[in-house]
């Protein structure tokens, strides 16, 4: 019998960490499935064996992720910036993903007129304690850090702490409590794939990179098509450049071309009214499957 990680035919899986709960989780199994890739369909499968692509992957508490890759338990992972930077486990970015944005940020009662300088001595109470540090370190500050594990908007209140430091999505949450936002961000996050730093590079992991970097385009990029005449194309191109250049072909009618071509979706309304206005006709736009560039 073949136990899991030794496929029949002698080639070692590459074992991959999926984020198993909140705000990651989903988003992660979605981008995962797009990518051609098996996923569960119980949140109690903690281990999923994906034989055909080559992949185990491993259903795991979103901070701890760097921690196992970091320690080369396993190969490669899913997790956020903030919690890989917050655990300080010696893993590299391989692929920023897209999703899970968020801001890091450091708030106080409304009116206190804080800035980081203004925080040595003070309690800063967070879930991030190493993400904070690092950054205090890089002011100057010493702070007492207090580490809360959720809900650290209410710690001021509770006279636990004099500032907090946690994500901020919109905002709304921490005005409810009272507080107001100040200084620069600590950190911009969003999910990433990552991998353990000074290693060789995991077998497999080329693939899985790009199958995830096509979705990703995939989702950024549509393609883009459309009629001209020969004496305006150049200046059709020039809107349309595309990556490599727009593929441009004859059309029976004399005189014109068929232009395809990929644009960046969230300004295809943009291009489709440029090249209206410099002649182009009959523009199409269509989405983007799956791609390898």
């Amino acid at each position: 019998m073949t136990s899991p990680g030794s496929p029949d035919d002698g080639r070692r899986l590459i074992r991959v960490a999926v984020p198993n709960k909140g705000a990651l989780s989903e988003a992660a199994s979605s981008m995962l499935r797009e990518a051609g890739y098996r996923q569960r369909t119980d949140s109690k499968e903690l281990v999923l064996l994906d034989e055909e692509n080559g992949v185990e992957f491993f259903y795991l508490r979103p901070r701890d992720i760097a921690v196992y890759v970091g320690e080369g338990t396993l190969d490669v992972g899913i997790t956020g910036r903030d919690m890989l930077l917050d655990s300080g486990a010696p893993v590299t970015e391989v692929l920023p993903l897209g999703f899970g944005r968020s801001r890091f940020r450091f708030a106080a009662p409304a009116g206190s007129a804080y800035d980081v300088r203004a925080l040595d001595g003070l309690r800063v109470a967070t879930s991030y304690p190493g993400l904070v540090e690092a950054h205090l370190a890089e002011h100057g500050v010493t702070a007492r850090l207090i580490t809360l594990d959720g809900a650290v908007e209410t710690a001021i209140r509770l006279g636990v702490a004099d500032v907090i430091a946690d994500v901020v999505e919109t905002g709304t949450t921490l005005r409810q409590a009272g507080l107001e936002l100040f200084g620069d961000p600590l950190l911009v996050s969003e999910a990433v794939l990552v991998r353990r730093r000074d290693a060789a590079v995991p077998a497999g992991l080329d693939q899985l990179e790009r199958r995830l970097n096509g979705v990703l385009i995939a989702q950024n990029y549509v393609i883009m098509d459309y009629d001209v005449a020969d004496e305006v194309l150049a200046d059709a191109c020039a809107v349309t450049p595309g990556l490599e250049g727009p593929t441009v072909s004859p059309l029976a009618r004399d005189g014109w071309k068929a232009v395809r071509v990929m644009v960046l979706r969230r300004e295809a309304q943009r291009v489709m009214d440029d090249l209206w206005s410099v002649g182009a006709r009959a523009i199409l736009v269509t989405d983007i499957a799956a791609c390898r560039l």
